[in-house]
């Protein structure tokens, strides 16, 4: 049976639209696409439970923000509100009593500390470092996420220093996006500098790519993939952009079926590394598609899954798990282990 008919099978996407030449060209790589089992995770920094899914505890891998709500670039696409969910921590204080505090309350297993950039796109975590290795220091277990803006070496070796296990950053790979997006004046080079000075340390690493970034066009995304593929990262994590943080009538929500073909093009373009689709996408049936689009391209792993993503899984032969963590890390289950077919909490 062609992975189309058995699309059409899933109650849940029996009103979505597919391009039968990207699903064809999809199953054309099944062989490759099953031997890879997915990991459905969900991060506790908002609420979650699908038909197929359960939700956890809450604060089981929350996220802190350095700047609570601030931000001086001001992206376009973000305006900011991708800050809202996160828990303020607005100094080393402040966020060493409230780890401390989901420690003993909650058994904290881990974080992803971030905050908003200032106008160069960097963010100021030198003061908040020493906290971030005490805790390390009394938590071996913790695993400490951060996203890391554009920096140097010395940031990043500094990062390693304190304990942080896996760092994130935005890679773009257009010059009028940086410019015009993010009203940024840095070159593209920057970006692959910072991703340089990232990879030479032991962290791992974990880049970013928005897909339609460019106001809902395709512009910039292979680049931005060719840089990644030059360095050695972990994985990569995708995400597309979500119209409803811009103002009205600036950006355009890109098609399911381009955001599926740069699904596609990821999975080419870096064969040996995790690609994972992170939180941000546009929700309802695009959501539901592009994830089924996730899932047949062999990403190895989605963060807050769409109804009928299990579905899709077992109707085309992918093993799954599910894990309440950061899609970027990994946390609180044997992963090198067989993956099963029943979702399990794992916090």
């Amino acid at each position: 049976m062609s992975w189309m008919d058995k699309l059409a099978s899933i109650e849940a996407l029996q009103d979505a639209e597919f391009d039968p030449a990207l699903v064809a060209d999809m199953q054309a790589r099944a062989a490759r696409v099953q031997a890879r089992p997915i990991r459905f995770s969900s991060p506790t920094f908002k609420e979650y439970k699908t038909e197929e899914l359960s939700g956890c505890g809450k604060n089981s891998f929350p996220a802190f923000s350095i700047t609570a709500a601030g931000c001086a670039l001001n992206c376009d696409h973000c305006q900011k509100k991708i800050l809202e969910p996160m828990i303020p921590a607005t100094s080393p204080e402040m966020l060493d009593q409230k780890v401390r505090d989901l420690i003993m309350l909650q058994n904290l297993q881990g974080f992803l500390l971030s905050g908003g950039s200032n106008k160069r796109n960097e963010i100021r975590y030198e003061r908040f470092l020493p906290v971030v290795e005490r805790l390390k220091h009394d938590f071996p277990h913790l695993k400490i996420a951060i996203h890391t803006a554009l920096l140097d070496e010395k940031l990043a070796k500094s990062m390693e220093s304190a304990g942080v296990d896996t760092a994130m950053m935005d890679v773009i790979g257009a010059q009028e996006t940086i410019r015009d997006v993010y009203h940024l004046d840095r070159p593209v080079e920057d970006f692959e500098a910072t991703l340089a000075a990232l990879t030479s340390t032991k962290m791992e690493i974990v880049p970013h790519i928005v897909i339609g970034l460019h106001y809902g066009r395709i512009l910039g995304e292979q680049n931005a993939l060719d840089i990644i593929s030059r360095h050695p990262v972990h994985s990569l994590v995708l995400v597309v952009i979500m119209p409803f943080y811009a103002k009205p009538g600036t950006f355009a929500t890109p098609s399911e079926h381009d955001v599926g073909r740069i699904f596609l093009a990821a999975r080419e373009t870096i064969p040996h590394r995790q690609v994972l689709l992170g939180c941000a996408r546009p929700a309802g049936m695009h959501k539901r598609v592009t994830d089924s689009y996730a899932i047949m391209a062999g990403l190895d792993g989605i963060a807050f899954p769409a109804e009928g993503a299990v579905a899709v899984s077992e109707a085309i032969g992918r093993p799954y798990h599910q894990e309440h963590a950061c899609c970027s890390i990994k946390i609180g289950s044997d992963i090198g282990g067989a993956a099963h077919t029943k979702a399990a909490c794992v916090a």
